[in-house]
Protein backbone atom coordinates (compact mmCIF):
# COMPACT_ATOMS: atom_id res chain seq x y z
CA UNK A 1 0.00 0.00 0.00
CA UNK A 2 1.32 3.23 -0.80
CA UNK A 3 1.78 5.83 1.80
CA UNK A 4 -0.58 9.01 2.20
CA UNK A 5 0.65 12.17 0.62
CA UNK A 6 -0.95 15.29 1.82
CA UNK A 7 -2.67 17.97 -0.21
CA UNK A 8 -3.22 21.53 0.76
CA UNK A 9 -6.31 21.74 3.09
CA UNK A 10 -8.07 24.80 0.89
CA UNK A 11 -9.23 24.93 -2.20
CA UNK A 12 -8.60 28.60 -2.41
CA UNK A 13 -8.14 29.24 -5.76
CA UNK A 14 -11.13 30.62 -7.87
CA UNK A 15 -10.77 28.47 -10.86
CA UNK A 16 -10.31 25.37 -8.84
CA UNK A 17 -13.28 25.96 -6.97
CA UNK A 18 -15.20 26.85 -9.80
CA UNK A 19 -14.18 23.74 -11.48
CA UNK A 20 -15.15 21.22 -8.80
CA UNK A 21 -18.95 23.34 -8.69
CA UNK A 22 -19.27 23.20 -12.25
CA UNK A 23 -18.45 18.94 -12.01
CA UNK A 24 -21.69 16.78 -11.88
CA UNK A 25 -21.80 14.99 -8.69
CA UNK A 26 -25.40 14.50 -9.08
CA UNK A 27 -25.20 10.91 -8.05
CA UNK A 28 -23.06 10.76 -5.81
CA UNK A 29 -24.38 14.06 -3.61
CA UNK A 30 -28.21 12.41 -4.37
CA UNK A 31 -27.29 9.07 -3.19
CA UNK A 32 -25.40 10.54 -0.04
CA UNK A 33 -28.33 12.11 1.05
CA UNK A 34 -30.65 9.17 0.21
CA UNK A 35 -28.36 7.12 2.43
CA UNK A 36 -29.16 9.38 5.24
CA UNK A 37 -32.45 9.22 5.28
CA UNK A 38 -32.23 5.08 4.85
CA UNK A 39 -29.76 4.97 7.64
CA UNK A 40 -32.20 7.16 9.70
CA UNK A 41 -35.39 6.66 9.11
CA UNK A 42 -36.96 8.63 12.55
CA UNK A 43 -34.61 11.64 11.76
CA UNK A 44 -36.77 13.94 10.26
CA UNK A 45 -36.42 17.50 12.01
CA UNK A 46 -33.57 19.56 13.83
CA UNK A 47 -30.19 21.28 13.46
CA UNK A 48 -27.83 19.76 10.62
CA UNK A 49 -24.33 20.15 10.86
CA UNK A 50 -21.95 19.98 7.02
CA UNK A 51 -18.55 19.98 7.05
CA UNK A 52 -16.91 20.75 4.10
CA UNK A 53 -19.91 21.63 2.65
CA UNK A 54 -18.04 23.06 -1.11
CA UNK A 55 -20.78 24.65 -3.06
CA UNK A 56 -23.52 23.98 -1.25
CA UNK A 57 -25.13 20.94 -3.41
CA UNK A 58 -25.65 18.68 -0.63
CA UNK A 59 -27.11 21.18 2.47
CA UNK A 60 -29.65 22.13 -0.29
CA UNK A 61 -30.61 18.28 -0.91
CA UNK A 62 -30.70 17.74 1.98
CA UNK A 63 -33.31 20.39 3.59
CA UNK A 64 -35.08 19.92 0.07
CA UNK A 65 -35.71 16.14 0.77
CA UNK A 66 -36.15 17.35 4.81
CA UNK A 67 -38.15 20.24 5.18
CA UNK A 68 -38.67 20.19 8.94
CA UNK A 69 -34.55 20.55 8.91
CA UNK A 70 -31.89 23.13 9.11
CA UNK A 71 -28.41 23.05 8.32
CA UNK A 72 -25.56 25.10 8.86
CA UNK A 73 -22.87 24.40 5.93
CA UNK A 74 -19.08 24.96 6.63
CA UNK A 75 -16.37 25.17 4.19
CA UNK A 76 -12.91 27.08 4.87
CA UNK A 77 -12.98 27.76 1.64
CA UNK A 78 -13.83 31.83 1.02
CA UNK A 79 -14.42 31.11 -2.76
CA UNK A 80 -16.65 28.20 -2.00
CA UNK A 81 -18.72 30.04 0.39
CA UNK A 82 -19.18 32.28 -2.38
CA UNK A 83 -20.39 29.88 -4.61
CA UNK A 84 -22.15 28.23 -1.99
CA UNK A 85 -24.15 31.44 -1.44
CA UNK A 86 -24.90 32.14 -4.45
CA UNK A 87 -26.45 29.02 -4.80
CA UNK A 88 -28.25 28.86 -1.37
CA UNK A 89 -29.93 32.40 -2.75
CA UNK A 90 -31.13 30.68 -5.93
CA UNK A 91 -32.28 28.14 -4.39
CA UNK A 92 -34.42 29.84 -2.05
CA UNK A 93 -33.32 28.51 0.85
CA UNK A 94 -31.26 31.32 2.76
CA UNK A 95 -33.45 30.85 6.20
CA UNK A 96 -32.53 27.13 5.82
CA UNK A 97 -29.30 26.89 5.21
CA UNK A 98 -26.22 29.33 7.18
CA UNK A 99 -23.17 29.11 5.66
CA UNK A 100 -19.80 29.68 8.01
CA UNK A 101 -16.48 29.86 6.22
CA UNK A 102 -14.41 28.39 9.03
CA UNK A 103 -11.52 25.51 9.50
CA UNK A 104 -13.58 22.44 11.36
CA UNK A 105 -9.98 23.37 13.51
CA UNK A 106 -11.53 26.36 14.85
CA UNK A 107 -15.25 26.13 14.57
CA UNK A 108 -17.33 26.72 17.66
CA UNK A 109 -21.95 26.14 17.18
CA UNK A 110 -23.76 28.22 19.31
CA UNK A 111 -25.66 25.61 20.06
CA UNK A 112 -24.64 21.78 18.92
CA UNK A 113 -26.25 20.02 16.45
CA UNK A 114 -28.50 16.99 16.29
CA UNK A 115 -26.68 15.20 13.55
CA UNK A 116 -24.17 15.72 11.28
CA UNK A 117 -22.96 15.45 7.60
CA UNK A 118 -19.33 15.46 5.77
CA UNK A 119 -18.38 14.39 2.56
CA UNK A 120 -15.09 14.50 1.50
CA UNK A 121 -13.34 16.47 3.74
CA UNK A 122 -11.31 14.54 5.90
CA UNK A 123 -8.95 13.82 3.03
CA UNK A 124 -8.13 17.53 3.13
CA UNK A 125 -6.70 17.85 7.07
CA UNK A 126 -3.43 16.62 7.91
CA UNK A 127 -4.31 15.29 11.12
CA UNK A 128 -7.43 13.25 10.89
CA UNK A 129 -7.73 13.27 14.69
CA UNK A 130 -8.83 17.17 14.27
CA UNK A 131 -11.76 16.18 11.79
CA UNK A 132 -13.25 13.67 14.06
CA UNK A 133 -12.16 15.52 17.84
CA UNK A 134 -13.89 18.63 15.74
CA UNK A 135 -17.33 16.86 14.72
CA UNK A 136 -17.77 14.87 18.18
CA UNK A 137 -17.21 18.49 20.07
CA UNK A 138 -20.27 19.97 17.49
CA UNK A 139 -23.02 17.58 18.05
CA UNK A 140 -24.94 16.69 21.06
CA UNK A 141 -24.91 12.82 22.40
CA UNK A 142 -26.62 10.44 20.59
CA UNK A 143 -26.92 12.39 17.30
CA UNK A 144 -26.64 10.98 14.16
CA UNK A 145 -23.20 11.22 11.73
CA UNK A 146 -22.88 10.59 7.98
CA UNK A 147 -19.05 10.75 6.95
CA UNK A 148 -18.53 9.84 3.29
CA UNK A 149 -14.83 10.00 2.09
CA UNK A 150 -12.06 8.63 -0.26
CA UNK A 151 -10.34 5.38 -0.01
CA UNK A 152 -6.80 5.16 -1.05
CA UNK A 153 -5.65 2.79 -3.38
CA UNK A 154 -2.95 0.46 -3.62
CA UNK A 155 -0.72 2.99 -6.06
CA UNK A 156 -0.47 5.64 -8.27
CA UNK A 157 -1.55 3.73 -10.98
CA UNK A 158 -4.72 2.11 -9.18
CA UNK A 159 -5.21 6.12 -8.58
CA UNK A 160 -4.88 7.05 -12.10
CA UNK A 161 -6.96 4.70 -13.36
CA UNK A 162 -9.87 5.36 -11.01
CA UNK A 163 -9.60 8.84 -12.81
CA UNK A 164 -9.78 7.53 -16.21
CA UNK A 165 -12.44 5.60 -15.68
CA UNK A 166 -14.71 8.25 -13.24
CA UNK A 167 -13.33 11.69 -14.43
CA UNK A 168 -11.72 11.16 -18.47
CA UNK A 169 -13.89 13.61 -19.06
CA UNK A 170 -13.44 16.38 -16.56
CA UNK A 171 -11.38 19.33 -17.39
CA UNK A 172 -7.79 18.72 -16.82
CA UNK A 173 -8.21 20.91 -13.19
CA UNK A 174 -10.62 18.61 -11.60
CA UNK A 175 -8.81 15.73 -12.57
CA UNK A 176 -5.34 16.57 -10.83
CA UNK A 177 -7.56 16.96 -8.32
CA UNK A 178 -9.27 14.04 -8.00
CA UNK A 179 -5.81 12.23 -8.27
CA UNK A 180 -4.16 14.25 -5.75
CA UNK A 181 -7.44 13.66 -3.28
CA UNK A 182 -6.84 10.05 -3.54
CA UNK A 183 -3.47 9.80 -2.87
CA UNK A 184 -4.25 12.07 -0.02
CA UNK A 185 -7.20 9.26 1.12
CA UNK A 186 -6.94 7.05 4.08
CA UNK A 187 -7.78 3.01 3.87
CA UNK A 188 -10.35 1.33 5.71
CA UNK A 189 -8.17 -0.18 8.38
CA UNK A 190 -6.50 3.30 8.84
CA UNK A 191 -10.08 5.30 9.48
CA UNK A 192 -10.39 2.03 11.93
CA UNK A 193 -7.79 2.92 14.09
CA UNK A 194 -9.06 7.02 14.18
CA UNK A 195 -12.57 6.26 15.51
CA UNK A 196 -10.56 3.66 18.17
CA UNK A 197 -8.48 6.45 19.21
CA UNK A 198 -10.95 8.72 20.08
CA UNK A 199 -13.37 5.78 21.33
CA UNK A 200 -15.92 6.23 17.95
CA UNK A 201 -15.52 2.66 17.55
CA UNK A 202 -19.31 2.57 17.79
CA UNK A 203 -19.59 4.16 14.56
CA UNK A 204 -19.39 1.61 11.36
CA UNK A 205 -17.10 1.74 8.55
CA UNK A 206 -18.25 0.44 4.87
CA UNK A 207 -16.25 0.15 1.84
CA UNK A 208 -19.36 0.98 -0.76
CA UNK A 209 -17.59 1.14 -4.20
CA UNK A 210 -14.23 1.15 -5.14
CA UNK A 211 -13.49 4.65 -4.46
CA UNK A 212 -15.39 5.51 -1.22
CA UNK A 213 -15.55 4.38 2.09
CA UNK A 214 -19.45 5.63 4.49
CA UNK A 215 -18.61 6.15 8.40
CA UNK A 216 -22.15 6.08 10.02
CA UNK A 217 -24.06 5.71 12.98
CA UNK A 218 -24.67 7.86 16.34
CA UNK A 219 -22.00 10.11 18.10
CA UNK A 220 -21.43 9.81 22.16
Amino acid sequence: MMPRTLEPELMDDEEQAAAYARADFEEENQGFVNRFIEYYPDFAEGHVLDLGCGPADIPIRFVKALPKCRVTAVDASSPMIKLAEAAVKAAGLADRIALKCERIQALALAEPADAALSNSLLHHIANPFQFWYGLKQQVKPGSYVLVMDLLRPESPEAAQAIVEQYAANEPAILRRDFYNSLLAAFTEDEIAAQLAELNLSRLMIDVIDDRHWVVGGRIY
